[in-house]
């Protein structure tokens, strides 16, 4: 990822055509890009997406939803 050094990943949902759910940790970069191309007017195709750990590709035509996880993590009670 080439996010800012103190950047933390941020979790994302894709949700599938069928019901599949894949989470993801990416940088606010990676979840940018994600959306541009789903909200792109270019035809629908594949899409690289670089985790924190690993690059996932995804096939835009099946992509029903993107949740972005905006709640920060908390340690404790």
């Amino acid at each position: 990822m080439n996010a800012a050094p103190d950047a933390k990943p941020r979790r994302i949902d894709i949700g599938f055509t069928g019901g599949q759910v894949l989470a993801l940790r990416v940088s606010d970069e990676a979840y940018a890009g994600l959306r541009g191309a789903l909200e792109g007017e270019a035809e629908r195709g594949w899409h690289q997406v670089l985790t924190e750990d690993s690059e996932v590709t995804v096939d835009l035509r099946e992509v029903v939803y993107v949740r972005l996880d905006t709640e920060r993590h908390r340690v404790g009670f």
